[in-house]
């Protein structure tokens, strides 16, 4: 019976990250549901800070005069996230599926669990200083709402996330 393991991420996985989740779950019966969330609802001010925390003054400017994507682009951003992130699991030799959910990604998060009866969780995303502090990150959420073990790592890195 295979075993089903949740990835949700914000952006693409690097190559990086998708060997560390194989790296985890080398054994062959685990398929990884990947979810991507569209962002179509920013927070502009934890936005702001997070980049200024990451001195990415480029981001953080175009945050305050509202270069933001549209929800079209969001969603197309996140399918193309989507399919890179499975391209790559796929390649590091695990068996990926996965889809584009809402912006808030805990109601769908909740209906895959039920569906797969998932045994695990890695979040996957850029160091977000306001809601890492605050524990409102998507790692600490799932947390309280599920009791699932849940894995929080910083894209590119072997940091992993309280």
């Amino acid at each position: 019976m295979a075993r089903i393991v949740i990835v949700l991420t914000e952006d693409a996985l690097r190559p990086s990250d998708a060997a560390h989740i194989a790296a985890l779950h080398p054994e062959p019966e685990v398929t990884v549901e990947v979810l991507v969330p569209a962002d179509t609802e920013q927070n502009v001010v934890a936005s702001i800070i997070d980049h200024l925390g990451l001195l990415e003054l480029r981001q953080a400017w175009d945050d305050v005069v509202g270069r933001h994507p549209t929800p079209e682009k969001a969603r197309s951003y996140a399918a193309a996230a989507l399919n890179a992130s499975v391209a790559e699991l796929e390649h590091a030799g695990v068996a990926a599926r996965g889809r584009v959910v809402a912006d808030d990604p805990l109601p769908d998060l909740a209906k895959t669990i039920a569906a797969t009866s998932a045994t695990e969780l890695f979040v996957v995303t850029k160091p977000q200083m306001l809601e890492d502090t605050f524990h409102r990150d998507w790692a600490h959420r799932a947390r309280e709402a599920f009791g699932l073990p849940v894995l929080h790592f910083y894209t590119g890195t072997e940091f992993i996330g309280s």
